[in-house]
């Protein structure tokens, strides 16, 4: 497996920003920034079609076949934070110093409400009824994350790490309030998934004022289990790696999962008010210090 070389020195972001401001800090070989190109996106799009298509079960139809990227109308409009692996660059720029293709191996599709509510909104809401919401806090800005995956050798927590910092500057840099999107489960059966889901009903659901509910001929009941009946450190261990960092992250869950069969997932909903977030993950990702290293 390939190290994101935890145990480098790290370099300033702010450093970084200053020689490229689509930039939001490296580690070692790892850099995490926006996409600047066509080309870029494009290579994104493509590890997310090796991630969701070919590693996991969703089912492409003819066109996404063909081009082996996984594409909507939201790419267009939406930055696209990448993991890019410098020691896939060195000697290999092309003619317009464009990076080659699989020097991108991780990525985060970000969606800011201002862009959002002019190209006919979040992707979020053909799940959820994320409308209430929005207007109960229309003095605060949204962000949504999604499309989120890391090529397989890349699956570490540094990387990972080096991904979150990257967000959370992009939240300082647009003075952004509440983070939302959705995460997933692999797997279509919510039966097979009924402790998790209710572990995360009974724990973790969102207050009053942050409630928002799956729509209602999408709606599967996450209560399935009761809560005498869980055993926490069972239903822990059953969370998705991602699910858990965002409920360390403080996070809150929406009323009822989503099953897209398209992608072969059951869906959750994830609600960050950034004013929530734990003091440790802000102090970790949220300032513009360096990006600490060597952390496990």
């Amino acid at each position: 497996m390939t190290s994101a070389n935890a145990g480098t020195d790290a370099v300033s972001t702010e450093d970084e920003a200053a020689a490229d401001p689509l930039s939001y800090g490296r580690r070692g070989q790892l850099e995490v920034r926006l996409a600047r190109t066509a080309t870029e996106i494009d290579a994104a799009q493509s590890v997310r079609y090796h991630v969701f298509y070919e590693e996991m079960s969703a089912k492409p139809d003819a066109a996404t076949l063909a081009s082996k990227r996984d594409a909507d109308r939201y790419d267009e409009i939406c930055d696209h934070l990448l993991v890019i692996d410098h020691d896939r660059i060195t000697g290999k720029l092309d003619a317009d110093g464009e990076i080659p293709r699989d020097a991108v191996v991780g990525c985060y599709r970000l969606l800011r409400q201002e862009v959002a509510e002019k190209h006919g909104g979040f992707y979020t809401a053909n799940e959820y009824d994320i409308g209430p919401m929005l207007e109960r806090f229309s003095d605060l800005k949204f962000l949504e994350l999604g499309r989120s995956c890391v090529l397989p050798p890349y699956r570490t927590k540094p990387t990972v790490e080096l991904l979150w910092h990257g967000v959370m500057q992009y939240v300082t840099e647009h003075d952004l309030d509440v983070m939302f999107g959705c995460a997933s489960f692999e797997g279509t059966d919510p039966d097979e998934l009924a402790i998790p889901l209710s572990f995360l009903h009974h724990n973790h659901a969102a207050p009053p004022e942050w409630h928002v509910r799956a729509l209602p001929d999408l709606y599967v009941e996450m209560n399935r289990v009761s809560e005498e009946e869980l055993n926490p450190r069972q239903a822990a261990r059953l969370l998705p790696p991602m699910i858990k960092g965002y409920l360390r992250a403080g996070c809150y869950i929406g009323e009822g999962a989503v099953i897209d069969y398209q992608f072969g997932t059951t869906d959750v909903l994830i609600i960050f008010p950034v004013a929530q977030i734990s003091d440790r993950y802000m102090s970790k990702f949220g300032g513009k210090e360096k990006i600490p290293s060597g952390q496990r």
